[in-house]
């Protein structure tokens, strides 16, 4: 069973950075693609991005495109996400997910099996 932890979430103003970092355990990380989603108070859990196995695929949120970064280290067995030029709307708890399946990518929900406990970010206005 992997394991998936969260870090680098915390209150940024409007405009400003985070990098979060996931990191996954288990021997078999770089065999399967992973994913960003967001939950914001009071709405469903939405996906943000999905990065392939060996990273050579990357899909955005339209609302993120052009903002987010999504890549991943295979070697140290953690997915990162850059955001740049947060806005309030991208308040949310973040979580990281692993795939089900090794070998496929997509950016479903559904797809995904694993998830970290999520953390936190706060862009205030």
């Amino acid at each position: 069973q992997v394991q998936l932890v969260e870090s680098g979430g915390g209150l940024v103003q409007a405009g400003g950075s985070l990098r979060l970092t996931c990191a996954a355990s288990g021997r078999t990380f770089s065999n399967y693609a992973m994913g960003w989603f967001r939950q914001a108070p009071g709405k469903e859990r939405e996906f943000v991005a999905a990065i392939s196995w060996s990273g050579g695929n990357t899909y955005y949120a339209d609302s993120v495109k052009g903002r987010f970064t999504i890549s991943r280290d295979n070697t140290k067995n953690t997915v990162y996400l850059q955001m740049n030029s947060l806005k309030p709307e991208d308040t949310a708890v973040y979580y990281c997910a692993r795939h089900t399946t090794a070998g496929l990518y997509s950016y479903y929900e559904r797809d995904f099996g694993s998830w970290g406990q999520g953390t936190q970010v706060t862009v205030s206005s």
